[in-house]
């Protein structure tokens, strides 16, 4: 089975108004209010086919958004990946070596070995530490209801519990588990600390409407530290007004030559791929037709990973 080719209703635009940052890094752009106040970063393309960050950060910088306290940052992360981008092979500009979400910690920073991605992070590294707390704007290559990923602390949650969308929230107790992400560098991963970090994903893509979310949500994020006025207008949706779901991240499984193998007792999860039923918590072994499969609980809440699946369970 192959996965079939998605509709596209958002392609990249020209970024290079926007390299020379004002932090000396590229495609890094901060502002100052001259108040007192938290410092946000606002960080799009961490995945360089994930296009409803890149629309929410052009927005601030388009539309000329200013803090009124505190300061801040918006920045494009893989803008090489995001570069290589080809609407016959959509999902290859992910990446160009290394996950850049998963090479945040001292080992890979610090390390040998050399990449594209291992060199933007390491030019980024000061500006991820400067923040006190951190949007990541992602989204999937399926298309699913939109979700919050955050480290199991506290003050993720409260944020979270706050915005008035996404409704379903993946938290992570033991952190992610396969490598560590933005949200998990230095500072942020303390269980002592007190900056929010999280990951917001939008929905598919290339959909306009997962943009779309991607700028109400990160406007509702600033609006949340005092950085803009608002909330935000409301989603005409249902989703807007719905109780908050939260899991918890059990397991992720990542993909080697198409071969999903689970650790029995996990019950209560089905997988698809490409809205086929392919395997649930019976088998020992699914082989799964391609390297995006969805999770569904119990609850029928999707999960979704590129890299893998995600079993998770849900929190009260």
């Amino acid at each position: 089975m192959s996965t079939p080719a998605p509709s596209f209703e958002v392609l990249p635009r020209d970024l290079s108004a926007y390299r020379a940052g004002n932090v000396g890094v590229d495609y890094v752009h901060r502002f100052e209010s001259g108040r007192p106040g938290p410092h946000v970063l606002i960080n799009a393309l961490t995945h360089g086919n994930e296009f409803c960050g890149m629309v929410a950060a052009c927005h601030l910088l388009d539309t000329g958004v200013r803090p009124k306290l505190g300061t801040l940052t918006v920045s494009f992360a893989n803008v090489a990946a995001y570069a290589t981008f080809d609407p016959a092979r959509p999902f290859d500009s992910r990446q160009i070596t290394h996950n850049f979400n998963r090479i945040w910690s001292s080992q890979w920073l610090d390390g040998p070995e050399d990449s594209v991605e291992l060199r933007r992070a390491r030019a980024m590294r000061p500006v991820v530490a400067a923040a006190d707390h951190i949007l990541d704007i992602h989204s999937t290559s399926q298309d699913v209801r939109p979700f919050w990923v955050y480290p199991g602390y506290e003050r993720n949650a409260v944020v979270a519990r706050a915005m008035r969308r996404p409704s379903t929230h993946l938290v992570m107790p033991q952190g992610l588990g396969s490598g560590t992400p933005v949200t998990q560098h230095g500072h942020l991963a303390s269980a002592a600390g007190h900056s929010a970090a999280m990951v917001v994903e939008c929905g598919q893509h290339f959909k306009q409407a997962s943009a779309d979310l991607a700028v109400l949500v990160t406007m509702d994020f600033l609006a949340y530290f005092g950085l803009v006025d608002g909330p935000a207008e409301p989603v005409a949706s249902p989703a807007a007004t719905e109780p908050h779901r939260r899991f918890e991240l059990l397991r992720t499984h990542v993909v080697k030559h198409q071969d999903f193998r689970f650790v029995r007792p996990l019950v209560g999860f089905e997988v698809f791929a490409n809205g086929q039923l392919i395997g649930s918590d019976g088998d020992e072994r699914i082989v799964a037709p391609c390297d995006d499969c969805t999770v569904f609980m119990p609850t029928r809440e999707p999960i979704v990973g590129r890299e893998g699946v995600y079993l998770t369970r849900p929190l009260a």
